[in-house]
């Protein structure tokens, strides 16, 4: 009887012990915000260009790693605490400070509930006034470029691209058709003019979703202008 009688105190204390372990709270704080230059929201790929979020005094833990929506927002569910937010190097088609060589700098963030913060970059380039309009199968736009780095960090235009696409995701992977201008082409940085043909799409539709988008010479990542849905 007193051997069973230390078997179920010992199954009481371990089914105790599991029920805690399974009612941890899950994180509930959300992080929100985009990336921006001056106010100005940077437009990037869908699920390309990532961040991560690191809890000082947690070891080597690994980073809590996200990535940023193609109209630059991105969202993280956190538990309350300090956090230093980061992106990675050779990461977005902009400049990230470096504390020294090849140290990334971080930002920090304290989590008392849910708040927002903006992420500050200094993009190569800008895609302003972009003007994306539909007539006759034919999609049409008209932009201007600002080349926002000049220093020795100064980078050449690798190309520019008129993106369309079925849905709302539109990029270099998603996308029913483009057209692509390399930059030695392009003799002005004011009214840039290109247009692309709409194919057949099935089921028919009358409408396509368009961006523009800039490589960077030597970047992965591309800068893009708004998505715009537009009729024809």
């Amino acid at each position: 009887m007193k051997i069973k009688f230390h078997h179920i105190i010992l199954g009481l204390l371990l089914a105790t012990m599991g029920c805690k372990k399974d009612n941890y709270e899950a994180p509930a704080s959300k992080l929100t915000g985009r990336l921006t230059y001056k106010g100005q929201a940077i437009n990037v790929e869908y699920n390309q260009v990532p961040f991560e979020l690191y809890q000082p005094g947690f070891g080597k833990n690994a980073p809590i790693r996200g990535t940023f929506q193609q109209d630059g927002s991105y969202s993280s569910l956190l538990f309350n605490g300090n956090y230093k937010f980061t992106i990675p190097a050779n990461q977005g088609p902009f400049m990230w400070k470096e504390v020294s060589a090849g140290k990334r700098d971080t930002i920090a963030v304290t989590i008392s509930g849910s708040q927002t913060m903006d992420v500050e970059v200094t993009p190569y380039y800008l895609i302003n006034n972009a003007k994306i309009t539909a007539a006759n199968k034919i999609v049409n736009a008209v932009f201007d470029l600002q080349k926002v780095i000049t220093d020795a960090n100064a980078k050449d235009i690798g190309s520019v691209v008129l993106y369309i696409n079925k849905t709302q995701f539109v990029s270099g992977s998603d996308n029913i058709a483009a057209t692509e201008v390399a930059g030695s082409a392009i003799t002005s940085m004011n009214g840039v003019s290109i247009n692309v043909n709409i194919p057949t799409i099935t089921p028919t539709q009358n409408y396509v979703f368009a961006r523009v988008g800039l490589r960077v010479a030597g970047v992965e990542d591309m800068i893009f202008s708004p998505v715009v849905k537009v009729t024809y």
